[in-house]
């Protein structure tokens, strides 16, 4: 057991809500819930199922209600929040501890005078949950479970009553609606008592802090009960199919903690790293194409749950630290190919909707991260044959982006440099949007897609050189970019870089941490005292215990908190909160200039305690910008895991 949560945190309502565990199988699906049992947003649930992975997510079976029927009063393990701020039951209550087993969430309660122990994990690349119930101390009982499904779209919320067809087995019951079909079946055998009802104006309390829909109504097709003693195990198994003939709970939990343990590196001791080589395994899942190959798997990104889908920017930054190690560089490599399949006119998609639709192609960064992955691939697998065959695609990126593709990105013949912008979009990963409203937009040549951009250029020319192909001309644009944003970039009266030039406005000198992409990248764009000037001016105004701001203090536009509906976060989003990920290329900088390696140890302390405080055993998306640093948006996101665990082993 790593990571454990005493009575004080679990039986304290407010502390046991804010920490939330989270369970995944391999196909965008997964589990979570909080600490207390209360489900808190309407994307927790017990069964959180792809049907399209790694999109279409549905959540189907939402919570469980559990009561231990003794000769006293029943004893509950659950809780539930309704519409008017009660909390029935309070099962959180008795709550003794809760562990992680990896990543894999451990439950222990004491109800008068017996202990139960619940655990929860996913089979990989199966919509399937399995709830297990032990007796470790105390004597023999009887488990009651009432399960409540929601059988909807995991952004929605389920208002009324109808739609549902129920099914009596004879463990359990086959759920019908919104067209999908659910299992729920109990082992060993339990009395059934069916009864179908709803269970009306459930609270979803963090939904009700974003100003959004924040009740639903779900339905429950009646009871089971099952002895509950020391010598047995009671297992439910909820899924989109049955379980398989000759299913076993002791065998399927064994395959969990083996597939945990393929993550796991034996390299290392450190217990950062240990606990994130865990989590980092959550992001990466399967893409299912009808047209794709069997012997060729399309492998994708989940950019941060609960909500995320695969994005390409946030899956190029990632990859790097989430499976560039020895036994995952075919994921990897797999990811990469899935990527470069889905080129069009130089562009990677930047996301897959939930829905099924084409392939978004609104950005200017995504592919130029590609290169950077790629690049990555390269030095720690030696596989130059797979760059080497797919050299002709990559050059197509390049020339599409000097003779210009969507939303107008072109490299300006003039100077060299990438521009771009479209009224109404936001094409860098500062892509906050409100209906028409961009809060960012930043038009114009931003300064770390000029040091991406730099960097492709330098990548190609030494790939087509290794290829015997001639790679000069590749190599004058790339001297052209350098010295035009040496000329262009630098903004002296601050001492350090501007953040766009040539904008709609001009050029744009608002102290950002984008130019720590400039100084960290393996071509710097910036160098010497130009760059040590503009690392220390980061440092001092945007650097916390968690990441960089995104804005300075010091600016009037500064939003210090991340509160109340979608336009007001989304307003704070990039206007002043930490991005954990940007730990990664500010160490990648700070090392280049000062090479400090002890100055890795200090940034990345902060993130052990973390791991207990918001997403169990990962990291958050975003934190406040203002002691005492509260963690929000995603409770795990792929690219603060992947860029805190690519520094911490590399510390080793």
């Amino acid at each position: 057991m790593g990571l454990r949560l005493g009575p004080e945190t679990c039986r304290n309502l407010e502390s046991a809500l804010s920490r939330e565990w989270l369970v995944t199988n391999g196909l965008g699906g997964y589990a979570s819930g909080t600490v207390a049992g209360v489900n808190t947003r309407r994307y927790h649930g017990l069964l959180v199922a792809s049907m399209n992975p790694p999109v279409q997510r549905m959540v189907l079976l939402a919570a469980l209600e559990e009561w231990l029927l003794t000769s006293n009063e029943p004893g509950s393990l659950a809780a539930q929040e309704y519409w008017d701020g009660t909390v029935y039951p309070e099962g959180f209550a008795h709550l003794d501890a809760v562990e992680l087993d990896g990543m894999l969430p451990v439950f222990r309660w004491t109800v008068e005078g017996r202990t139960i122990e619940k655990r929860i994990w996913m089979e990989h690349e199966a919509n399937r949950s399995v709830i297990s119930y032990r007796l470790v101390a105390g004597a023999s009982t009887t488990l009651q479970l009432r399960p409540l499904f929601a059988h909807r779209d995991y952004h929605q919320q389920r208002h009324g009553q109808g739609g549902f067809d129920m099914a009596e087995t004879s463990d359990g019951w086959i759920i019908d609606a919104e067209g999908v079909r659910s299992y729920l079946e109990v082992r060993p055998l339990p009395v059934i008592r069916s009864h179908p009802d709803w269970y009306w104006r459930v609270l979803h309390r963090a939904e009700q802090e974003r100003g959004l829909d924040d009740e639903e109504d779900l339905f429950t097709p009646g009871v089971v009960e099952v002895p509950l003693s020391q010598d047995a195990q009671v297992s439910v198994v909820t899924g989109t199919e049955p379980a398989p003939p000759g299913w076993e709970a002791a065998a399927s939990f064994q395959a969990a903690v083996e597939r945990q343990s393929l993550s796991e590196d034996p390299a290392t001791d450190n217990p950062l790293a240990c606990q994130l080589a865990l989590a980092a395994e959550q992001f990466r899942v399967a893409r299912r194409t009808p047209t794709a190959s069997p012997r060729s798997p399309q492998r994708t990104v989940i950019a941060g749950y609960h909500w995320f889908t695969d994005w390409g920017r946030d899956t190029m930054i990632s990859l790097p630290g989430l499976a560039m190690r020895p036994g995952m560089l075919w994921e990897a490599r797999a990811v990469l190919d899935t990527s470069i399949r889905y080129l069009d006119q130089g562009l990677i998609p930047n996301r897959f909707p939930d829905s099924g639709q084409p392939p978004e192609y609104d950005t200017m960064d995504a592919t130029l991260w590609m290169f950077q992955a790629l690049s990555t691939y390269l030095q720690v697998s030696g596989d130059w044959r797979f760059v080497a065959d797919r050299l002709d695609a990559l050059q197509g990126v390049i020339d599409w982006h000097v003779r210009g593709t969507r939303h107008n990105i072109r490299m300006d013949p003039d100077d060299g440099l990438l521009a771009g912008g479209e009224e109404g979009y936001a094409l860098t990963w500062m892509d906050a949007r409100v209906q028409d409203w961009v809060v960012t937009p930043r038009r114009g040549k931003p300064i770390e897609i000029n040091a991406l951009w730099y960097n492709a250029l330098r990548l190609i020319a030494d790939w087509s050189e290794r290829a015997t192909r001639s790679g000069q001309h590749f190599s004058r644009m790339a001297t052209q970019a350098r010295e035009s944003a040496r000329l262009r970039f630098w903004y002296a009266p601050g001492g350090y870089c501007y953040d766009v030039v040539d904008g709609p406005a001009g050029d744009d000198p608002t102290l950002r941490p984008n130019q720590l992409i400039a100084l960290s990248l393996a071509y710097p764009l910036i160098d010497g005292d130009q760059a040590r000037s503009a690392l220390d001016t980061v440092s001092a105004r945007l650097l916390t215990p968690y990441g960089l701001r995104t804005l300075s203090p010091d600016d009037e536009r500064y939003q210090p908190a991340y509160r109340g509906g979608q336009r007001t976060r989304d307003a704070a989003y990039h206007q002043g909160l930490v991005w954990p990920w940007l730990v990664g290329p500010y160490l990648d900088a700070h090392l280049r200039i000062y090479g400090d390696r002890e100055m890795v140890g200090r940034l990345l302390e902060p993130f052990r305690a973390h791991l207990g405080e918001a997403g169990l055993g990962s990291i958050s998306e975003i934190f406040e910008p203002e002691p005492p640093y509260r963690p929000v948006g995603c409770i795990a996101q792929a690219w603060s895991v992947a860029e805190i665990l690519r520094h911490a082993l590399a510390r080793i």
